[in-house]
């Protein structure tokens, strides 16, 4: 036994030191973990601080400025005017038809959404479980504007949907719809009813994926509790499975409220002229050269979703990502 102890030779808790410039870095980063941790944040940090927020803040400091109507040249003098101008009826129109838009895309996307995610949360397993994933997310693979022009054909007077209508019988009953002041136009594909139809068709893979993991965080015993306490399934869905879900649906709402605010490119191609916030946002800096303008325009969708996401942080929203 004492010689067993005395050739016994532990393995010093520290080892030492390793040679050369990598074993003097490599001590250097073990005995300091927040230096390593402030050398690999800080590429991220410097992309998203200087391209990413400082073009953003760049962008905001135009919309203080102003144009000067006679030489149409920018005046670098801090001002209100051009927020004055978002006033303008005009301008006014294009907000509240933007808001409008896209918080009835973000309802009608959580009415298609709830159904599909909770057959999809309760009742898909295995190979359906598989199926219902690649099938929500089979159209985000696909080109956004493929997409986009797809639907034009559709919705276009000699379009598939039009003829539809001849064979069923309804061709009145759209011929009606279109012939409406608002949402109406010479076809779907030139109507608020087709730019509404497109977005909601676009952006519904974003409210369905929250609205589903939600939903699967439900207790199943919940529900059978409250059929068995005499609950109708109105009841049950009022009292227990709509609560629990809301944060999901106001989860997957940041997205297609938010996506629908800025986007131009579906009322550019799908819809009548009247203009939305992004393809006001493009003009301005565009074909009239009112970068001012332009960026103040920017501002109203940064702030309404600053008070949105604010109001979602409050309703757990955050935690159905």
């Amino acid at each position: 036994m004492t010689s067993a102890a005395v050739q016994y030779n532990p393995t010093p808790a520290i080892l030492p030191g390793k040679g050369g410039m990598r074993g003097a870095l490599s001590d250097l980063f073990w005995r300091r973990p927040k230096l390593l941790l402030l050398l690999m944040l800080l590429p991220p940090v410097l992309w998203l601080g200087i391209v990413y927020i400082g073009s953003l803040f760049a962008l905001l400091a135009q919309s203080f400025f102003s144009i000067d109507e006679f030489s149409g040249l920018i005046n670098r003098q801090f001002t209100l005017k051009t927020y004055g101008d978002l006033f303008q009826p005009a301008n006014l129109d294009i907000i509240l038809r933007t808001v409008t838009m896209a918080a009835l895309v973000t309802l009608a996307s959580a009415i298609v959404a709830f159904p599909i995610a909770y057959y999809a949360a309760r009742y898909a397993k295995g190979r359906w479980k598989a199926l219902f994933y690649l099938g929500v997310m089979l159209p985000l693979w696909s080109s956004y504007l493929v997409k986009v022009y797809a639907w034009k054909l559709i919705l276009a007077k000699e379009g598939i949907l039009t003829w539809l209508f001849g064979k069923l019988g309804l061709s009145w009953l759209l011929d009606a719809w279109l012939s409406l002041p608002i949402v109406g136009g010479n076809s779907l594909s030139v109507s608020f009813t087709g730019t509404f139809i497109v977005f909601v068709y676009v952006w519904l893979p974003f409210m369905i994926l929250p609205v589903q993991a939600a939903l699967e965080r439900v207790p199943g015993n919940l529900v059978e509790a409250s059929s068995d306490l005499g609950a109708s399934p109105g009841q049950t869905f009022r009292n227990v499975l709509f609560p629990l879900a809301l944060p999901g649906i106001v989860a997957g709402s940041i997205f297609t409220f938010s996506l629908t605010l800025g986007d131009y490119i579906i009322p550019a191609i799908i819809g009548t002229s009247r203009l939305f916030i992004g393809q006001a946002v493009y003009s301005q800096q565009g074909t009239a050269g009112n970068i001012p303008l332009a960026a103040a325009f920017t501002v109203v969708p940064i702030v309404i979703m600053g008070f949105y996401l604010w109001g979602a942080k409050r309703m757990g929203a955050f935690d159905a990502l």
